[in-house]
């Protein structure tokens, strides 16, 4: 279990990259904070709810649906993670 309440906001910048690399096959070199996950990665709906998935199953918290659907760049991402309650 990722526990996501102890990372700093790099180490998650870093940490979600990874995981959008892993998941999706994208270059890192080409992501940044401000990378579209839709337009930029070319990342679909059915993509996304992947991807929450695997954020719970690694982290053990979800991210609540008003939230993910606010989510549009890997910056948001790194937000909805940091403001997850800790335990």
């Amino acid at each position: 279990m990722v526990v996501v309440s102890a990372m700093s906001k790099d180490e998650l910048y870093l940490w979600v990259v990874d995981l959008l690399a892993e998941m999706f096959e994208l270059d890192k070199s080409t992501m940044t904070l401000q990378s579209n996950l839709y337009a930029d990665l070319d990342i679909d709906s059915i993509d996304a709810v992947d991807l929450a998935v695997k954020l719970k199953q690694m982290t053990g918290k979800r991210l609540q649906p008003e939230v993910f659907k606010t989510i549009r760049t890997i910056s948001d991402v790194i937000d909805a993670l940091s403001d997850l309650p800790s335990e």
